[in-house]
């Protein structure tokens, strides 16, 4: 059997020249049906005559040059005009005249350049063509000559039209592209953040305790491995992030593999901040992007705590229910007097922006002595 499916996608992938060709050639054959025969455009009241081979000529040019109408459509709509003018001051009037308003919105529609010089340049030949037709006996009155030219002139723009609503799609798409790219980019640069932030805050603080182990070479030596284990760490999440910027990419950041949390606390415990680390139940299979934001709320809730309550008590709390994923950070120290539980709160900001994303909610208050990270995130959500 025939697969109309593939049939009708090889049809698609042929160039435009090949799928306008088979109605030029079916206006050919319609043309030459004896029982047509006068059936076309007649402008002015000439008697029909019958078929010689000038009328042949007066079908070719009408039809054949419509497989190039979308392809140079100015070459087409010269072809068509010459054979217009042909068909009637010989006033055959065959069918495929009426191929005249087809190459007009043809070339509206499709011409680049120089449109309105083809526009008066079409116009100045109609005005020949009708004193040429009335110096052979048309017949026809001026009024008539006005009617046809004013159809034509709609034929026009209706080719026009279609050019404007092309046009308009086209900076419709562009501009759905460049949004588009600006949330890709946003949201490569948020994983970035968290990412760096997280680690270097990890590695600066390491690095600050060193200054004062140099009495106790055994935990200075521990110091520095956990300082180049970050930074080894760093580098490797880097390097996953750039990657996701490659064309050939796909483009999903991933989720944490099994026990990325875990690990995320016992770097954070190196780094010196004492955090207590509690998790009910486990993801779901269907958990989709709401593990990853969740690991996400917790990576840039311990950066805070490194960063403004370093040395104070922090408490993970992570509970997986079958509708949602609830995330709970809060640290015992004072903090920092002056600054946000985020620093600038750009870290925090982007979290809330994540989090409210995937439809779920978000907050970030101080407490008595410290702040607290709340999040609850949809199982199974998307980002």
């Amino acid at each position: 059997m025939i697969d109309l499916g593939r049939v009708t996608d090889r049809w698609r992938r042929c160039g435009v020249v090949v799928r306008d060709l088979p109605f030029g050639l079916l206006l050919v054959a319609v043309s030459l049906l004896p029982a047509l025969h006068g059936k076309g455009t007649q402008v002015g009241d000439l008697p029909i005559r019958s078929f010689d081979a000038l009328a042949l000529v007066a079908i070719a040019l009408e039809s054949l040059p419509l497989a190039v109408r979308r392809r140079w459509p100015a070459v087409c709509l010269v072809l068509v005009s010459l054979g217009f003018v042909l068909d009637q001051l010989r006033a055959y009037h065959v069918l495929a005249s009426n191929a005249m308003p087809i190459a007009l919105i043809s070339a509206a529609a499709h011409l680049e350049r120089h449109r309105r010089v083809t526009a008066v340049l079409l116009s100045a030949a109609y005005v020949l063509l009708a004193l040429a037709l009335d110096r052979l006996g048309a017949g026809e009155k001026v009024e008539g000559y006005v009617v046809f030219y004013l159809a034509l002139a709609l034929a026009w723009g209706i080719g026009v039209r279609l050019r404007s609503a092309r046009a308009a799609e086209a900076e419709r798409r562009r501009h759905v592209a460049e949004a588009t790219r600006a949330a890709e980019r946003t949201r490569i640069a948020r994983e970035l953040h968290d990412v760096v932030t997280h680690h270097v805050t990890a590695m600066v603080v390491q690095a600050e305790a060193a200054r004062y182990l140099t009495a106790a070479p055994d935990r200075l030596d521990a110091t520095l491995s956990a300082v180049t284990d970050t930074g080894r760490r760093a580098i490797t999440d880097l390097r996953h992030m750039l990657d996701l910027l490659k064309a050939d990419h796909d483009t999903d950041i991933g989720v944490p593999a099994a026990g990325g949390l875990r690990t995320l606390v016992e770097q954070t415990r190196r780094a010196g901040q004492p955090v207590e680390f509690t998790e009910e139940g486990g993801p779901a299979e269907s958990a989709g992007s709401a593990e990853f934001v969740a690991y996400r709320v917790v990576q840039e809730a311990l950066t805070n705590a490194l960063k403004h309550a370093h040395g104070s008590p922090t408490a993970v709390r992570v509970r997986y229910g079958e509708k949602e994923i609830s995330v709970e950070v809060s640290t015992d120290g004072p903090g920092s007097g002056t600054a946000s539980p985020g620093g600038g709160g750009r870290g925090l900001a982007g979290l809330r922006e994540r989090v409210e994303a995937v439809g779920g909610r978000f907050s970030a208050d101080r407490q008595a002595g410290g702040f607290l990270v709340r999040a609850r995130i949809p199982a199974g959500s998307r980002s």
